[in-house]
């Protein structure tokens, strides 16, 4: 994996995230403020513009991505994306930048427990550590591949959907949060799918 490898997945996502947008606002405005789609729009522009296939190596790479992350956002959401890149920055330094597919599963796992431990949430909680989980289990098991992170992510929103949200804001209406889609918990599954057409959720 190189800093071209993460220039590309970000472009990708910056091609996801426009014809995602407002489907992502649409599900945050149930519950919460209605900018998800909005504010990750914003994000994924400030990674675009961190140009980090010049970094020196793939530690390097993901770090500007976690620094940029950092000075676009104050959204609980938009720190749990940079706490996820940091980690996935210091991941890579121990591994002296020498990181493949076959790694990620463990990679995404660590990232995971980086962002419940920040965001204090559990698995369970109708949160993006739910979508993690599921997709660093997907990923060890293999084949470790985005579609198979894909698989996982949409699997995982399939399977809380009908449960509370927990955490957040959105505990407070605990039971009319009950067959909604968390917000993050989406944003992680259509990034990754980065289809035209949309899911059939």
């Amino acid at each position: 994996m190189t800093p071209a490898d993460i220039a590309d997945f970000i472009s990708d996502l910056d091609a996801a995230i426009g014809r995602e947008e407002q489907r992502l606002n649409a599900a945050d405005a149930m519950l919460g403020d209605g900018d998800t789609g909005s504010m990750l729009n914003r994000l994924i522009k400030a990674m675009t513009a961190a140009r980090v296939e010049t970094a020196r190596g793939l530690s390097d790479a993901v770090l500007q991505l976690a620094q940029a992350s950092m000075k676009e956002t104050g959204s609980s959401l938009g720190t749990l994306v940079a706490t996820a890149a940091m980690t996935f920055a210091k991941e890579a330094k121990a591994a002296g930048d020498k990181l493949g597919a076959e790694d990620m599963g463990r990679v995404v796992a660590a990232m995971r427990d980086a962002v419940s431990a920040r965001g204090k949430a559990a698995p369970g909680d109708k949160t993006v550590v739910d979508s993690l989980t599921a997709i660093a289990r997907a990923l060890d098991e293999g084949p470790p591949t985005r579609a198979t992170a894909a698989a996982a992510a949409w699997s995982a929103l399939d399977d809380i959907r009908d449960r509370p949200c927990r955490i957040g804001r959105a505990r407070m209406f605990a039971e009319r949060s009950k067959g909604g889609d968390d917000p993050g918990m989406l944003a992680v599954a259509v990034l990754l799918d980065n289809k035209e057409t949309v899911h059939d959720d």
